[in-house]
């Protein structure tokens, strides 16, 4: 069996950067009730029937211990407009949620209204990830509407804007 080459980190990430990803904003309630959320950009559809999908994040984030199975959550398909709100949640603050419109969704979790999309979840399965969990969601209802998502792609917020 041949040896592994050693990866470089910094230059797997510029490789996976070469694909943009759309961002969403993955909310929930914390261990206080509290609405809070995370910036995902790993969201993917997974199953049509089971209605399924999938997102995963770093074991290391504060908000990894709150995905569970059964835990409600929504994922917010997050547009152009919004850029701000994906490096708010991206960000280790003590109120993630100040100044976001919210509402309370069918999951018991809050949705942002300004998203494009909403899936509202229960975590339907947890898997190990490496340095990662991956998420299942198990969707139980969804909406959206009009406009350009908001993607990330080689480092940089990004428009999804058709040519």
């Amino acid at each position: 069996m041949l040896d592994a080459p050693m990866i470089d980190p910094r230059e797997l990430r510029n490789a996976f950067g070469c694909l943009p990803t759309g961002v969403t904003v993955v909310s929930m309630l914390d261990e206080a009730g509290k609405p809070t959320g995370v910036t995902v950009g790993s969201f993917t559809s997974l199953s049509m029937s089971p209605a399924l999908c999938l997102f995963s994040i770093g074991k290391e984030q504060a908000s990894a211990r709150l995905f569970t199975e059964g835990a409600p959550f929504v994922v917010n398909v997050l547009s152009t407009e919004l850029a701000d709100l994906a490096w708010q949640f991206a960000k280790p603050l003590e109120d993630k949620c100040a100044g976001v419109d919210l509402t309370e969704s069918l999951v018991q979790a809050p949705r942002l209204n300004d998203a494009i999309a909403h899936f509202a979840c229960h975590a339907h399965a947890i898997h190990d990830g490496g340095d990662h969990i991956i998420v299942v969601g198990e969707i139980l209802g969804f909406d959206h509407k009009e406009g350009d998502a908001l993607i990330f792609y080689r480092g940089q917020m990004q428009t999804s804007a058709p040519l």
